[in-house]
């Protein structure tokens, strides 16, 4: 029995012995199924990890090339949900026109020029030309130009509300370094009086401002041109000075978005409805008084325009002979000769005719005549909105921006007189592959419109006469003419910038 106790507790202890190894074998089986399925879900986890960081990433990178674009300001004006977004907006066209930088120019500052343009827009944008220009060549840092608010316009536009001026500084900084206004420690000096203001002598040539300006310049560190128009000569200069005055002209000022814009949908506009053609019809008051042209002005208007010429004191001619300097060719076609030599040469009566021009002196009475040969026409206040023009009223600059643009866009350019925008947008549709420009001659004209008027000449002999005058003046390729010693009246250089055609 004993031995069968024994046998039976040792069988016992044998199966407890069995089950513990059962139980302990279960158990690791179990704990490798379940770390099998802990080790299952960490890898869905760092996959499904991976996968939302890779998407991040590409998040990230999609964000960052849109951020080059449109930069925070998308953010500042982002619409609502009741307003359709407007990206036209001055930061974000700014950012789309943006391109990669040149390299700056390196070079030891000789000293900072001021200046101060005088007159209308297109004066001022010849004169900012030409003050980069010198500043290239005497290797001196340029401060943005200073816009004239004090003559007859009294525009208080400064220079970034017209050009875009980030766009000014960075295209030309592998030429010259532009800076928006005097480092502190120098403007210090300005308000004390430290500096050295002069007006440079007109049409001088590159080699006036190395003897003459450059010595100040390094002497006195700021110098101040207080006057600009006409201040570089036309010709005789280093090819790569003419090209520079280019550059500056029809790349480096650019209008700020704004005008562009609306410039843009004028002229959208006006092509909806078919070919037109601009006038600039350069008959008001300032024009008028300056020249004391007072053709068809009655004797209250004559007498305003004469007071004007006196009390202006820039304006040295004040005796002036009307008549005698309209068969000079000196003063601007009027209204009503407008109207007769446009029909002359054969214009179409249907075409959109805008007007580019500030108030017409004496008002809808002296375009009448002009209105009746040919019925559409038009201006920048007739087919805009007012809310469009808004901002840019009491702004002549803006307006004559404005103007520019529409001017460079039409299918005919006609200017009524050969003052500053239209020189300088005859030159600009030259650059444009010789745009059509017809440039009328004045002194013929009169001539020919006085015997038309006396019955001397039929309307067929008139009309040939005029189209056959003007054969050759429709700003197609030619030379400028040189006069050395009469720089005023040799052809301009921005009516004709030559140099710059070829690699146009």
């Amino acid at each position: 029995m004993c031995e069968l106790e024994g046998t039976n507790e040792k069988g016992k202890q044998y199966e407890e012995n069995w089950d513990v190894g059962v139980k302990f074998s279960g158990e690791e089986e179990v704990a490798k199924i379940e770390c099998f399925r802990m080790s299952r879900a960490r890898m869905k986890m760092w996959i499904l990890r991976a996968i939302t960081t890779l998407l991040l990433w590409t998040c990230i990178i999609q964000l960052v090339a849109i951020g080059e674009v449109w930069g925070p300001t998308l953010l500042k004006s982002w619409p609502s949900c009741s307003s359709p977004p407007n990206i036209h907006t001055e930061a974000n066209m700014s950012f789309l026109r943006r391109k990669v930088l040149p390299p700056k120019r390196i070079y030891k500052n000789n000293g900072y020029l001021v200046v101060s343009c005088n007159g209308g827009l297109n004066q001022m944008r010849a004169a900012i030309c030409d003050m980069v220009a010198i500043a290239r060549f005497l290797n001196i840092t340029l401060i943005v130009p200073e816009l004239d608010k004090t003559s007859f316009w009294a525009d208080p536009s400064e220079f970034e509300d017209i050009f875009d001026i980030n766009h000014f500084i960075t295209s030309l900084r592998d030429e010259v370094r532009i800076l928006k206004e005097l480092p502190p420690r120098l403007k210090r000096r300005v308000e004390q009086g430290m500096f050295y203001e002069l007006p440079p002598i007109s049409w001088s040539n590159i080699l006036y401002y190395h003897r003459q300006i450059l010595p100040l310049l390094k002497k006195h560190k700021v110098v101040h041109l207080n006057r600009t128009d006409a201040r570089l000569a036309n010709n005789g200069l280093p090819l790569e000075i003419q090209k520079l005055r280019c550059k500056v002209n029809f790349s480096s000022l650019r209008f700020t978005a704004r005008i562009e814009e609306l410039g843009r949908k004028v002229a959208r506009i006006l092509r909806q409805n078919g070919p037109f053609l601009v006038l600039h019809l350069r008959y008001e008051m300032d024009m008028l008084s300056f020249s004391g042209c007072s053709r068809g002005c009655n004797d209250k208007e004559v007498n305003e325009l004469t007071r004007m010429r006196y009390a202006n004191p820039w304006w040295k001619e004040k005796v002036i002979d009307p008549e005698l300097k309209r068969k000079e060719g000196l003063c601007p076609l009027t209204p009503e000769e407008t109207a007769l030599v446009l029909a002359a040469m054969g214009i179409d009566r249907s075409i959109q005719i805008y007007i580019a021009a500030g108030e017409i002196y004496g008002g809808e009475r002296r375009l009448r005549s002009l209105a009746a040969a040919f019925p559409n026409l038009v201006r920048k206040e007739s087919l805009l909105e007012p809310s469009d023009l808004g901002f840019f009223r009491n702004h002549s600059s803006q307006m004559a921006a404005l103007d520019y643009l529409v001017s460079l866009e039409s299918d005919v350019f006609v200017p009524t007189y050969d003052g500053n925008m239209a020189k300088v947008v005859e030159g600009h549709r030259r650059y444009l592959n010789f745009k059509k420009t017809i440039l009328p001659d004045r002194k013929v004209l009169v001539g020919l419109i006085d015997q038309y008027n006396n019955g001397s000449l039929t309307w067929d002999e008139f009309s040939s006469t005029v189209k056959e005058t003007h054969t050759n003046r429709t700003g197609s390729p030619k030379k400028r003419a040189v006069i050395s010693d009469k720089p005023k009246e040799e052809d301009y250089f921005y009516a004709n910038p030559q140099e710059c055609f070829a690699a146009n």
